[in-house]
């Protein structure tokens, strides 16, 4: 049986500012059945414009509105209170996705057929994301991105570098590119965010990937867990520029784009930004050598963009119909072409060459998401590992990490913990019969 929402979302949702709202779905004036999304990524707006159209041209009953507004979510959240729901919102996998399911505000949509097309590894990631289990499923994976260090392919061929497989063999990598003359990483961590790439990259070989569900249990601490990869965090800055806190994330991508570093621990994500610099870098990447052997290897990424149906939709079979549409090979294509993302959907896809270091990871669903899509956002992780690369004060920063997760998570954790314990205690009556 479904576990029902402890509407874990509803604190979250109170405290978002009202912001304007969107329409409302119902029937298209002239009696098509209307279908809403709101989707969150404002720049991919343009491509979501060209799928409207293409859809609307196409279809005879079904009329298809796309908005692609820039505070997706404070608006989502807003009409949520009112329950005024969208039909379709696309969303990441991250920690509002699993305020949502939580919330009951989605519909199941495991019985979709276009779930027999998703990768494995990608369904795996959205079924790790809910706060505690629930039967279904409840987002279509859509598009992916990927976490690990970008290189200027150029130069290494010209260097002779080879591409490093364990944490000594990226150690010795940096000396040798720092001994040439040449700056290892750029760095942008005057934008805070910036901060949780080369972490979360890190924390997949370092970390275990159910390390904040552990602690809700109470099995475990962060201090516990978060040691080695923050001492390692710590070892990559003496191979960046000397205040890596003086660079926006702009000025890292411009950086790299003029070969100012020979590699930038940053995600797929950057490369429009650094390609919009520099159209002719040749560029590739590798997923972050963290651990000290070459088992266990895994690329970070995690769904950047999902589609979920709401529990509120009136016409599930017109929803199936736009979904149908989105998850055409030849659109998704498209999308990843504008995005340079992965596609979460299993086929022959053409993807970018910066991904060619990255692609037997992709092909195999050898993944693990991101550590920072369980954080919540009230916790601002970012600025966390922002005053700790600046102040380097290792065990200050894990007691803070501590802290603060007790501090914003006390509702999912007894939630949790009360999960666990009816478990238990179900596991027992079960023992008894």
């Amino acid at each position: 049986m479904k576990r029902k929402g402890a509407r874990i979302l509803v604190p979250a949702v109170c405290l978002t500012v009202i912001a304007p709202f969107v329409q409302g779905c119902g029937d298209a004036p002239d009696g098509k059945i209307e279908v809403e999304i709101v989707q969150y990524k404002p720049e991919a707006a343009n491509y979501f414009k060209t799928v409207e159209e293409a859809f609307n041209a196409s279809h005879e009953d079904i009329h298809l509105t796309i908005s692609s507004p820039n505070d997706a979510m404070a608006i989502l959240k807003t009409r949520f209170i009112r329950e005024d729901y969208p039909d379709i919102i696309g969303i990441g996998g991250d920690i509002n996705y699993s305020y949502f399911v939580d919330a009951d505000i989605l519909a199941d949509i495991s019985g979709y057929e276009g779930m027999q097309d998703v990768n494995e590894g990608y369904l795996d990631i959205a079924e790790a994301l809910e706060l505690v289990p629930v039967d279904g499923t409840y987002i279509l994976p859509y598009a992916a991105n990927a976490a690990g260090i970008l290189y200027n392919r150029e130069m290494f061929e010209a260097h002779g570098w080879q591409i490093p497989e364990t944490w000594d063999e990226m150690l010795a990598l940096c000396d040798e590119i720092a001994a040439e003359g040449i700056l290892p990483f750029y760095f942008g961590f005057k934008d805070t965010w910036t901060c949780l790439a080369p972490w979360n990259a890190m924390a997949v070989e370092l970390a275990p990937s159910d390390a904040t569900k552990q602690v809700n249990k109470g099995m475990t601490t962060f201090s516990d867990e978060y040691g080695e990869l923050a001492e390692k965090y710590l070892a990559l800055l003496p191979y960046g520029p000397d205040d890596p806190f003086a660079y926006s994330y702009n000025d890292a991508c411009t950086a790299f784009a003029r070969g100012e570093s020979a590699m930038y621990p940053i995600g797929s994500y950057a490369a429009p930004q650094i390609l919009s610099v520099n159209p002719d870098l040749k560029m590739d990447s590798f997923v972050m050598p963290a651990s000290d052997g070459k088992e266990g290897r895994t690329l970070n990424s995690g769904i950047d963009l999902g589609f979920c149906v709401t529990a509120d939709c009136k016409n599930k079979e017109a929803a199936y119909e736009v979904l149908n549409f989105l998850y055409a090979d030849e659109n998704l294509q498209k999308y990843i072409d504008a995005q340079t993302s992965v596609p979460c959907k299993k086929g022959n896809f053409t993807l970018s060459s910066l991904l060619d270091g990255m692609s037997e990871f992709i092909e195999s669903g050898n993944m693990t998401d991101y550590q920072d899509h369980y954080y919540p956002s009230e916790m601002s992780v970012d600025a966390l590992l922002q005053t700790f690369l600046i102040e380097q004060d290792k065990d200050t920063f894990l007691k803070n990490f501590d802290t603060s997760w007790q501090r914003y998570n006390r509702d999912i954790i007894r939630m949790v913990q009360e999960y666990e314990a009816a478990q238990g205690s179900a596991d027992q009556e079960g023992g008894k019969e």
